[in-house]
């Protein structure tokens, strides 16, 4: 199972409590700077668009990233000594049919909502399409923003799941603690100054889909193909004056930001929907057991 990976393991308790609170600090430190020192972000990201463009100040935020994904792996295989692929998954090697199934399933899910939604309400948004623009837009997503949503995975349903499993004997734990932090870690995202708090029901339910689809299926691919899908189709098809990627996408939705029903139906009817989905695919079964049992 893989929340179990760890105990095929000699686990340094001290080494990975170190790489959890370093990236967790480094998080809550950001948005700690962003409350405290009462940081307009939606101003922050207009100011850097006007002085270097929309391309750079996106590489500005998510290159980081990259850099936290590369700084993660290497601690965990040359450090922590775990094995990268248990890390990823409780299979002998990494199923990327998993991956690529929920990767195509939500992206086009995304797709069709967005070109149903540009044609029944096409006055909420402007096409902006400009094929100069769009394709080093292009080119810098299909780069970055997979290394982006992997590090989230790797680190919130990975290196820290694993771990509070293995502390607590518990499966219920590691998803709630995780799915909650991954919520918060958001905070600080423009989205939220528009939308107000409630928004956090939306990355916290994201949170917890991701949990279960790791706690049920047992790895990390589907969970991986459906952040890199939600962020990188989502960040080339539509952005927003709210968003925190503010890019040359195809369309720029200028409807009211404050408007969060969908998001709650995203969460309370799509997703369950996306499981039942998943556990017809991958028959799973037992869910009591596998999601709030002990470790065996």
């Amino acid at each position: 199972m893989y929340i179990e990976q760890l105990k095929n393991i000699k686990v340094n308790n001290v080494l990975y409590t170190i790489g959890i609170l370093g990236i967790l600090s480094f998080f809550g430190l950001n948005i700690l700077a962003t409350f405290l020192g009462d940081v307009d972000t939606n101003e922050m990201l207009k100011q850097s668009i006007e002085v270097f463009g929309k391309n750079i100040t996106f590489l500005n935020l998510i290159v980081p990233f990259a850099f936290l994904l590369l700084g993660l792996l290497l601690w965990i295989k040359f450090v922590l000594k775990q094995p990268l692929v248990s890390l990823t998954t409780s299979r002998s090697k990494i199923d990327w049919k998993r991956f690529w199934f929920m990767f195509l399933l939500w992206g086009g899910f995304l797709a069709i909502v967005t070109v149903i939604s540009y044609l029944l309400y096409p006055e909420d948004f402007i096409f902006q399409f400009d094929l100069s623009k769009f394709l080093p837009f292009l080119l810098i997503a299909l780069i970055f923003i997979p290394l982006q949503t992997s590090f989230e995975e790797y680190f919130f349903r990975g290196n820290f799941f694993q771990f509070l499993g293995y502390k607590t004997n518990s499966r219920l734990i590691p998803l709630v603690v995780t799915s909650v932090i991954f919520g918060l870690m958001h905070l600080s995202n423009p989205e939220v100054g528009a939308m107000g708090l409630i928004l956090m029901i939306f990355y916290i339910g994201t949170g917890f889909l991701l949990g279960i689809f790791v706690l049920m299926d047992n790895g990390l691919e589907l969970s991986l193909g459906f952040h890199a899908a939600n962020n990188l189709i989502g960040a080339l098809l539509v952005t927003s004056t709210t968003s925190v990627f503010q890019t040359d996408s195809i369309l720029v939705d200028i409807s009211s930001q404050t408007n969060i029903t969908p998001l709650l139906a995203q969460v309370f009817i799509v997703y369950p929907l996306l499981l039942l989905i998943c556990a017809k695919k991958y028959n799973w079964s037992n869910w009591k057991a596998n999601l709030f049992g002990k470790l065996k």
